[in-house]
């Protein structure tokens, strides 16, 4: 019997000067509806499109260093304790910023001239969010407007409910669903069909709403699928909804229904039986072709896949929707029976190129594996053939794995693939045997090695990278529509070691979940779980103080302490892979990739952040000359009409400046670093860019460690704002 959830009102403040400000528009901003060419950030990617472009350019290479605190926004109060991952990007509405943020997923409104509140709004939900997949605060809302006053924020809830918002008031819209909210766990389901429960079933979203035309666009997540209890979790799917009324348009089930296309791919109708499959990160659209681009996630079980046989579609495929009907029109899967946790976890970008003299309206997928596919948006076609070749096989009683894995001829991969000897840290001959004998213990191989079951004796583990993380994760990648060169930043020593154990009895109904032999079994929550406003305050990790241990990046993989050695997320257990506390792997830890698409060839690749002051400060290291290594862990990036920016992800301590992290500007074209101011903590939200009154703004969240949420705001002092500062057409 489903459980009524009681709530309180949902919170308002409003404060008129800035409704009437917000209303009548900033001065020198453009009247006309809000676009990047007018200085505006209309969506979680800039655009619809995925590229995370603006056309500004009045912080440039000249200036950056110059660049100063503009504003800072603490969020610490909105939810009943802070936020030590604050991922949210605004949006900018004419010169208004809109986000989420806090434990409690609350809208703020905020003026981005000075980052004063406009106006909050939080939804109570009790338990409900209190024991949801996915906790932390979210990545931000989403904008609409019909152009003749009517403005809405949507956004989804920590208890997965879809709420639309006046932009100018933050008062909840009546006319919306029922009373401004649609539940979107009504209608949801596990097994042939059965409705979860709507208070405690498995389902929730960071991500952004894809708001196109009069159509939102909401994706689907669940728990962390490394340690789950049943395979026969909630099913994915993504909807669309009216943006006026909240009545739902169509479904797409990422598992196949039987009589559905592909449900003949779920052997033994194991369709019935398996969930997840959702799709967490952002979905981006085509508008003029009418089409959507859903990047879809791993099944139940992320390590293995014996209770589900086949190649499982949708899994791991980028999945091309008709915007009005939700009908598949083509489809790629990018790994055949998913057992790697490679989720498709970047947004598509969708650029239009020219290979060989001839136009493409392309889709690329940047990817955990550090390849970057690529497709005629229309058609599906690869533009460059993707061939099918032999792979590891699994020995796991019960797997089966797929004999061929599709590898891309071009563009080449941009990170690292997998671990191999080679690859071991190298700066002393001592050290490299000491990682030689380290990694023995473990399994080696090349992409897609499976999982193994863990040993004391050996392996404990299969040694993998770019798997549960690594590559280009969640942050995504961004474009410059203008030079057809798609830039991504990729995690060079993310190593997550895959075993397998069998779950405690009574745990499960999966054969084996991820864990190493000889070690207590330990449970994976998801990420952030247990840092909603409403969950029980739980001592963190090492038993001091309230703020938690560094959370879990979204989409369930875990990131390295702010101020530690680049160590192994602990993926599927093992242990720290470190070497007398240096990391496991040479250097560089990670990198700024700038992947030409006309030619599909890297344009340049360099180092990104400063070298781990663990590797700076090691005695073993002290008359060595390292060159700058680069910081292992994900964040996302903005491309401005001459610049890539992007923020440190994680905290070091140099003789250039104190601890902290810096916000770091690439020329574009070369790949040099023209400039890089100081922040107090490490970058854990992707950045944005906005004009408001004349003025370019770049805006960060930083968090981690025992730095709580804060949204941070530059821009370049008085003196160094040019008088006619109009965005770049």
């Amino acid at each position: 019997m489903f459980k009524t959830v009681r709530r309180a009102a949902p919170l308002a403040v409003v404060l008129g000067a800035g409704v009437v400000w917000m209303t009548a528009g900033t001065s020198g901003q453009s009247s006309a509806l809000p676009s990047a060419k007018n200085g505006d950030w209309t969506h979680y990617t800039s655009d619809v499109r995925g590229t995370r472009y603006i056309p500004l350019d009045q912080i440039n290479a000249s200036n950056f260093n110059k660049l100063e605190v503009a504003w800072r926004f603490k969020t610490d109060n909105l939810g009943t304790r802070p936020e030590y991952k604050l991922e949210g990007t605004p949006l900018a509405i004419k010169g208004v910023l809109y986000t989420t943020a806090g434990t409690r997923r609350s809208v703020v409104a905020l003026d981005g001239r000075t980052g004063e509140l406009i106006w909050s709004h939080s939804y109570r939900e009790g338990n409900r969010a209190a024991i949801a997949p996915r906790q932390l605060s979210g990545r931000g809302v989403s904008y609409w407007t019909d152009g003749k006053g009517d403005e809405r924020i949507l956004y989804v809830t920590t208890g997965y409910r879809l709420i639309a918002l006046n932009a100018k008031t933050g008062a909840m819209i009546p006319s919306f669903g029922e009373g401004g909210v649609v539940d979107m766990k009504k209608g949801t389901v596990f097994g042939k069909g059965q409705q979860i429960d709507l208070e405690t079933g498995e389902i929730g979203l960071h991500s952004t709403p894809t708001v196109v035309k009069d159509v939102i666009i909401v994706g689907s997540s669940f728990k962390e699928g490394m340690t789950v209890k049943t395979h026969n979790n909630t099913k994915g799917h993504v909807r669309a909804f009216d943006v006026k009324t909240g009545k739902m348009l169509w479904q797409f089930n990422t598992i196949p229904k039987a009589g559905e296309f592909g449900a003949d791919t779920w052997e033994n109708e194991s369709w019935s039986t398996n969930g997840n499959t959702g799709v967490w990160t952002q979905i981006t659209v085509d508008e003029e072709a009418g089409l959507v681009y859903l990047p879809v996630e791993t099944p139940s079980s992320d390590f293995y896949g014996g209770h589900r046989p086949g190649n499982n579609l949708f899994s791991e495929s980028l999945v091309c929707v008709d915007l009005k009907t939700g009908q598949r029109k083509w489809h790629y899967q990018i790994v055949h029976h998913a057992i790697w946790d490679y989720d498709l976890s970047s947004a598509p970008i969708l650029l239009d190129i020219t290979v060989n003299g001839k136009p493409i309206k392309a889709v690329a997928l940047p990817s955990k594996e550090a390849f970057l596919y690529t497709f005629d948006r229309i058609t599906g076609q690869p533009v460059w053939p993707i061939e099918e070749k032999p792979v590891p096989q699994s020995d796991v009683p019960g797997e089966k794995t797929s004999p061929t894995q599709p590898f891309p001829t071009k563009p080449p991969a941009y990170a690292r693939q997998a671990v191999t000897l080679e690859d071991l840290i190298d700066f002393t001959p001592e050290l490299n045997a000491e990682a030689k004998q380290l990694v023995s213990r473990y399994k080696l191989g090349p992409m897609f090695l499976p999982p193994v079951v863990s040993k004391v004796e050996g392996p404990l583990a299969a040694l993998t990278i770019g798997t549960t993380a690594g590559g280009t994760n969640w942050p995504g990648g961004g474009a410059d529509p203008e030079n057809h060169v798609v830039y991504a930043h990729a995690s060079n020593h993310s190593i997550a070691p895959i075993g397998l154990v069998e779950p405690p009895p009574g745990f499960s109904d999966i054969k084996y979940v991820a864990g190493t032999a000889g070690q207590p079994f330990r449970e994976r929550e998801g990420p952030g779980f247990g840092s909603a406003a409403d969950a029980p305050q739980r001592a963190p990790e090492g038993g001091r103080g309230a703020a938690p241990a560094a959370a879990p990046a979204a989409g369930g993989r875990a990131e390295a302490p702010a101020a530690a050695a680049p160590a192994a997320p602990q993926g599927g257990g093992g242990g720290g892979l470190v070497v007398q506390g240096l990391p496991l792997l040479k250097p560089p830890y990670s990198l700024l990739n700038a992947i030409d698409l006309d030619k599909g060839e890297i344009k340049w690749q360099v180092p990104h952040g400063d070298t781990p002051d663990a590797v700076r400060n090691h005695p073993l290291l002290k008359d060595k000359n390292i060159p700058k290594t680069g910081l292992p862990g994900s964040v996302g990036l903005v491309v401005t009409k001459s610049l890539v920016v992007l923020g440190d992800p994680a905290i070091t301590t140099t003789p250039e400046h104190p601890r902290g992290a810096m916000l770091r500007a690439y020329d574009k074209n070369t790949g040099a670093q023209v400039g890089a101011v100081w922040m107090p903590a490490q970058q854990s939200g992707s950045p944005m860019s906005y004009m408001a009154n004349g003025k370019q703004y770049i805006i960060v969240s930083i968090s981690g460690g025992n730095y709580s949420g804060e949204y941070l705001a530059f821009s370049l002092p008085a003196s160094e704002t040019r008088t006619n500062s109009q965005p770049q057409r």
